[in-house]
């Protein structure tokens, strides 16, 4: 994730960092997103990450979700990302979206379906809506109501890290 508005320390790959070195899983974690990211910018950019990237957390969709993209144009690209990122041999850890019902409950199903099924069909690890309990919570959002604050980076980052840190020793 990019962390728009907050400083690079307080982050979610900062916090990342953080919450693993705290577990005492050696790791150095570099933050690839871009603000605005969507799956497709994403997927257009996914061969510049470094080559020696052993865990990718692709964190990717809500941009897509905001701007209401097909499920089947999200979950392609994300497909194709896993893909491309598991033929350079990292392990891909897959970080769920959960679609809010108030934009249809056919389509928040289509979408919040997308992640499980590609983690099975891809066997990748998968961290389900890890924004639960942070989206929508006015104290750990920024006043924009869509980016998580420097607390809710922090939550966000230690639901990730047991993941996170499973990919790494696998």
């Amino acid at each position: 994730t990019a962390g728009l508005g907050l400083a690079h320390d307080l982050a979610m790959p900062a916090r990342l960092q953080t919450a693993l070195d705290r577990m005492g899983v050696r790791s150095r974690v570099f933050g690839f997103g871009a603000l605005g990211d969507t799956s497709a910018s994403a997927l257009n950019r996914v061969d510049r990450a470094p080559p020696d990237t052993r865990v990718c957390v692709v964190a990717l969709g809500g941009n897509d979700l905001l701007q209401g993209l097909e499920p089947a144009t999200t979950r392609a690209n994300l497909r194709a990302i896993i893909l491309r990122l598991k033929a350079r041999g990292a392990r891909v850890v897959l970080a769920g979206v959960r679609a809010p019902a108030l934009l249809g409950v056919d389509y928040a199903r289509r979408f919040t379906e997308i992640y499980p099924e590609l983690a099975r069909e891809l066997d990748v690890l998968y961290a389900p809506d890890f924004f639960t309990g942070v989206i929508g919570v006015s104290r750990y959002m920024q006043r924009d109501g869509l980016h998580p604050n420097a607390e809710g980076a922090r939550i966000i980052a230690e639901r990730l890290a047991p993941v996170v840190a499973r990919a790494l020793q696998g």
